[in-house]
């Protein structure tokens, strides 16, 4: 009986990693530490307060000055603005996929967290919000009316009359 005790509490005391791998060549599961800032401001000077309100491309600079674009969510086909944008200044954790490879590194966060005592959130607010505006849909991608509505204007390259060849 005392085994299953100590496992248990081990497990507990253990950081919890809640990053699933995607099979991307290069991927590495991480917890990344560090400040959410907005890209542009970091990179260019130009800092609207509130990281542009969620306007903006968000990312992670770290205490050793490494900056790290976070460039999705863990929902297909979003980025993770609306999970970080609350956190705009503010010191997080953000469990996810470095992918790291010759072209550029990217971080796909899956999870976030303010303190190592707290478990992640998963990074799901873009769903969460898109659904309370369309309601549920099997894939949110296909529903939208937005998409629908850019698809039927430029077609589904984004090219006027750009057709995909017929299936045989």
């Amino acid at each position: 009986m005392r085994a299953p005790l100590l496992f248990a509490l081990l497990a507990l005391a253990a950081p919890a990693m809640a990053a699933e791998p995607w099979n991307i060549p290069h991927e590495k599961a991480v917890v990344l530490k560090g400040r959410v800032v907005d890209m542009l401001c970091q990179l260019k000077g130009d800092c609207p307060p509130g990281c542009g309100a969620g306007r903006r491309q968000l990312g992670i600079l770290a205490a050793d000055g490494k900056l790290r674009l976070v460039a999705k969510g863990n929902i297909d086909f979003a980025g993770a603005v609306r999970d970080l944008v609350g956190f705009c200044g503010r010191e997080i954790e953000a469990d996810g996929l470095l992918v790291e490879n010759p072209a550029i590194t990217l971080f796909f966060v899956q999870g976030i967290r303010t303190a190592p005592d707290q478990p992640f959130t998963p990074a799901d607010a873009f769903l969460r919000e898109w659904t309370a505006r369309n309601g549920a849909a099997a894939e949110w991608f296909r529903a939208d009316p937005e998409a629908r509505r850019i698809i039927a204007a430029d077609g589904p390259y984004g090219i006027r009359g750009l057709q995909p060849p017929p299936k045989p």
